[in-house]
């Protein structure tokens, strides 16, 4: 369970919120908090059972409002995982993909450094400006590929 203490990370964010023009709401501040500190992906419904641990009149609606500015302020990405549920995760430790096996649903962290270049092939070959911030790839992993073999 997360420990809703103050740090430095939260003050360094709600400055880059308040540059920004949003305004810094408690609420907003523990889904701040409770996202950047959950250590992997969660989705808005959990968020919001999390911070209403702490603060009871948190709405789920406040949560996906909050997540939005985060996301468009690229301080969080948001990917749908195959589970029909958007995934939400603290952008500011770097880049990453996901490799998502269709059969088992086994997650596999993908470096960006394996996209080098490819935005780049795709605006030259043809004219699209790709939004490579964080997505996933679908597919079957090495254990399902092998199970399926004859």
């Amino acid at each position: 369970m997360y420990t809703w203490t103050t740090m430095s990370c939260e003050d360094e964010t709600a400055e880059m919120l308040r540059r920004a023009g949003h305004k810094l709401t408690p609420q907003r501040l523990m889904i701040l908090r409770a996202l950047r500190h959950a250590g992997g992906h969660m989705t808005a419904p959990r968020l919001a059972e999390q911070v209403r641990e702490v603060y009871p009149f948190v709405d789920v609606s406040t949560v996906y409002r909050t997540l939005d500015v985060l996301k468009r302020m690229r301080l969080v990405t948001a990917t749908d995982m195959g589970s029909g549920d958007y995934v939400f995760e603290w952008a500011a430790e770097g880049q990453h993909h996901h490799l998502i096996c269709s059969s088992c649903s086994g997650v596999t962290d993908l470096d960006h450094g394996l996209l080098d270049g490819l935005a780049e092939r795709l605006r030259s070959e043809f004219g699209f400006a790709p939004d490579l911030h964080h997505f996933a790839i679908f597919g079957l992993c090495r254990v399902c590929q092998a199970s399926a073999l004859p």
